[in-house]
């Protein structure tokens, strides 16, 4: 299998993107992507992902290199942004929110674009969403509750995941008890 092969494989799954965490992981050197890359057959992205050219460009594209772009495999959308991807709510950010784990500092170029939260988030608070690491909807609510994110937003997601059931009856309790807390301190 050619290094183009291998990598190929990857990047099926992510859009087009690979990064060289993960051409290293496979036991491919960066030069070896470099040159792949000097040679047409990948375009850089972003700092460490790059991207094949042959599979087109979807409207998920950004998303998924927002998530690469930050370098971890703990990153996944948030906030604001997981609020719009399940189109829970009205919301319509202006950036990509992300969460990293706390203990990761972010200080590459292209973070003008995106809006980083850190939080250690367990498996159960991180889901999928068009295959694309994303918080669950009650933790993503539950992150807007405390960003201050406006309350009539967070009620149509509340009433969206009720509907939808992604919001237990129990964390609804429990996240419309915190928004009315938000506002008893406001």
């Amino acid at each position: 299998m050619t290094v183009k092969d291998a990598l190929w494989d990857v990047a099926v799954e992510q859009y087009g993107y690979v990064t060289i965490r993960e051409a290293k992981a496979m036991g491919i050197d960066e030069h070896a992507v470099w040159m792949l890359a000097a040679r047409g057959g990948l375009e850089r992205a972003a700092h460490g992902v790059y991207r094949f050219p042959q599979l087109p460009v979807t409207e998920r594209d950004p998303y998924m290199l927002a998530v690469l772009w930050a370098g971890t495999e703990q990153t996944c959308l948030s906030h604001d942004t997981a609020l719009a991807v399940y189109e829970a709510c009205d919301i319509n950010p202006d950036r990509i929110h992300l969460t990293v784990p706390t203990a990761r500092r972010i200080r590459r170029r292209g973070g003008e674009l995106y809006a980083l939260h850190q939080q250690d988030l367990t498996a159960d608070q991180v889901g999928w969403w068009q295959a694309i690491p994303t918080a669950t909807l009650p933790t993503a609510i539950g992150q807007c509750i405390d960003s201050g994110v406006p309350s009539y937003l967070l009620r149509q997601a509340l009433e969206h995941g009720r509907r939808s059931g992604d919001v237990l009856a129990d964390e609804a309790a429990d996240l419309e008890a915190r928004l009315e807390a938000r506002h008893a301190h406001t």
